[in-house]
């Protein structure tokens, strides 16, 4: 059933590996996939991943640096993975933890250990146990109680049948029944059909409810030591009468002997007559705050303060990254309370204690509203805590660390690595190879509508010459109303900035446009084409602005990218959006999947951040757009001019993010 089961370290030490019977494909495939879209990614989150046809499941055991890892084709569906993954860890756990803690996983090369009966032998109990939880077959509807049930059944009777008629009509001329005669003496001691047993000392007449109720009284008597009541109790009780307020006794009321209350005393407010004014009474007034306050009572206080003191604790831990393991930081007496406090937050700060969900629980919620708070879309600011729980739990903190700081430098190292490219952008480096090939560097922007598309491409030419290539502009936006125009203002600032009799007399900018309403994709291909020809280094193909929801401009996109093949295809987001960012990147990846006409279709390739000099330090829309699609930001939007134009910064950006 399975396909293969492997033991690693972090490291890429494989340790121990299964192969299923009659599987010829090696599973590094699948494993390497696993590990440079996932763990490296910082998406462990979720513990499942899928490769081609095959579905992988995925174990961290952090305090070992050990992954598990077990793969299955994806159209079986095996209930017992999850809980067999968790067997093979604490068993291999158990028989080598001496090993692992001593020397580490690498020394396990050097030792022949045994682990394959034992992993069989759990395999066989998983597959066991997973055929007895197997579904049973649905059974009949003649086999179920509810064919069992009739419409007479489901009426309610009370007392029987007595009284009503076949229907289940209540008989009008039935009047209500007397009690039931007393029974022969050759009947006294059987058993009664409802279960109760009739009493010969006074009970012989008696219903079988009557019984009932007389034994309950009995029993409540000799509970309660009183003595039985003689009448049942009426079904509507006499009003009791309200309780009286009590009078609220003031720890620093003073000591003034006059009564404040006047409610009781005649001219009161329930009097009906004129009260008297408070201010012709000399006992209202306030004599008895001159002087100092005194002191409040620390034991009469206690109970009232102590969940604010609890509480003012808890903010100054905060504040200072004082939170401690066991959240056990506690006055130990009234006296010297505050050598019992720094003792509890020392003895809370020693290391050597595994990390459980538990602990990470209230740090993690607080850093999920934080990346909130600096625009990280929710779904992935909780993906991100999740991954970084799975990262750290079971992981030994080290002396003096605690946690709010151990899970902070793990959200910090995870998001530099997410802002940290997988794969090499070196557009200049690319240019040049294409000059060696004799082809132009092709370069597509999308995005929706008023990310600054246009802007963005001008300021990238500007770049590109300043490097020393030449830039055809392809005017493939034939949608919207001064598009072309746009570009074309464009070109002439660029030329009149780098003129051409610097150049050779050749102009370093030319526009490539053929007007309004015609094909996009055709245009792209001619421009292409005519930059083959006159030899130039760089295409920039600007297309339309388009929503992510309109299926038929997101069709003309994907046949423009399937029938170009650009070499690099650039999404330009604003920086101002959170949530947002998602559902456009997600869509236009989707659109770009489902209308490409290959069977590996082209993706976004990179991101421009647009308008990130508008943000402050809320830069989480970085962090969204890096995280859905695994591809890095490539160039930022900083301001107006075409100088405005810098590269990603992973850690400035997290510094700013992570910032309070």
């Amino acid at each position: 059933m399975l396909d293969f089961f492997t033991i690693f370290s972090k490291g890429g030490i494989v340790l121990w590996c299964f192969q299923g019977a009659g599987v010829s494909d090696s599973f590094a495939g699948p494993v390497n996939a696993l590990i440079r879209s996932v763990i490296l990614q910082e998406r462990s989150g979720n513990n499942s991943f899928n490769h081609e046809a095959l579905s992988l499941k995925y174990k961290l055991d952090n305090e070992f640096e050990l992954i598990f890892v077990v793969g299955f084709q994806k159209i079986l569906t095996l209930t017992y993975v999850d809980k067999f993954i968790d067997d093979v860890q604490l068993h291999f756990r158990d028989l080598y933890k001496n090993v692992l803690e001593q020397k580490g996983a690498p020394k396990l090369l050097n030792n022949s250990f045994e682990f394959e009966d034992d992993f069989k032998m759990l395999l066989r109990e998983a597959e066991e146990s997973g055929k007895a939880r197997s579904p049973v077959a649905m059974r009949t509807f003649k086999e179920s109680e509810k064919s069992q049930k009739t419409v007479k059944s489901m009426i309610e009777t009370k007392g029987g049948d007595k009284g009503k008629e076949p229907g289940g009509k209540k008989n009008k001329n039935t009047k209500k029944e007397a009690p039931a005669a007393e029974p022969a003496k050759g009947d006294q001691g059987k058993v009664a059909s409802s279960g109760q047993k009739a009493v010969e000392n006074g009970n012989q007449g008696l219903s079988a409810e009557e019984v009932m109720q007389k034994k309950r009284e009995e029993f409540f008597r000799k509970r309660m030591g009183g003595t039985a009541p003689t009448e049942k109790p009426s079904k509507s009780p006499k009003p009791q009468k309200p309780r009286e307020k009590q009078r609220r006794v003031w720890d620093m009321g003073g000591s003034s002997p006059k009564e404040l209350d006047y409610s009781e005393q005649k001219g009161g407010v329930n009097s009906g007559e004129p009260r008297e004014e408070a201010n012709n009474n000399p006992g209202m007034q306030l004599s008895s705050m001159e002087g100092e306050l005194l002191p409040m009572d620390y034991e009469s206080s206690k109970d009232e303060l102590e969940l604010e003191l609890e509480e003012e604790e808890e903010e100054e831990e905060e504040d200072d990254e004082r939170v401690v393991v066991n959240n056990t930081r506690k006055t130990s007496s009234k006296k010297g309370g505050s050598f019992g406090g720094m003792f509890g937050m020392l003895k809370g700060l020693v290391g050597s204690k595994s990390l459980s969900p538990e602990d990470m629980e209230p740090v993690l919620e607080k850093m999920r509203d934080h990346l909130i708070a600096k625009n990280v879309a929710a779904d992935i600011a909780s993906q991100l805590c999740d991954s970084v729980g799975k990262k750290l739990e079971g992981k030994v903190m080290g002396t003096f660390t605690t946690v709010a700081s151990t899970v902070k430098q793990a959200l910090h190292d995870s998001l530099v690595q997410i802002l940290q490219p997988k794969r090499r952008v070196d557009i200049l480096r690319d240019v040049m190879d294409a000059q060696n090939q004799r082809r132009p560097f092709v370069i597509t922007f999308c995005g929706v509508n008023g990310v600054g598309k246009s802007t963005n491409l001008a300021k990238i030419s500007y770049w590109l010459i300043e490097n020393g290539f030449t830039v055809l502009i392809a005017a493939c936006d034939t949608f919207r109303a001064g598009a072309v125009e746009q570009l074309r203002t464009h070109q002439r600032h660029l030329n009149a900035l780098h003129p051409p009799e610097q150049h050779g007399g050749r102009l370093v900018v030319q526009l490539y446009e053929k007007g309004y309403g015609k094909d996009a994709a055709g245009i792209a291909m001619e421009a292409i084409a005519y930059a083959r020809n006159q030899a130039f280094d760089v295409v920039l193909v600007d297309t339309a602005g388009r929503m992510q929801d309109n299926a038929p401009l997101m069709t003309a996109l994907a046949k423009l990218i399937a029938v170009n093949m650009p070499d690099l295809v650039l999404f330009v987001g604003e920086a101002l959006v959170g949530n947002e960012a998602v559902d456009q990147l997600v869509k236009f990846n989707q659109a770009l999947a489902d209308h490409s006409m290959s069977d590996k279709p082209r993706l976004i390739d990179g991101i421009v951040l647009t308008k990130f000099d508008t943000i402050d330090d809320k830069v989480g829309a970085a962090i969204s757009m890096t995280y859905i699609t695994g591809q890095p930001i490539v160039f930022v939007g900083t301001g107006q001019t075409y100088n405005d134009l810098r590269s990603l910064n992973a850690r400035a950006v997290v510094g700013a993010l992570m910032k309070a």
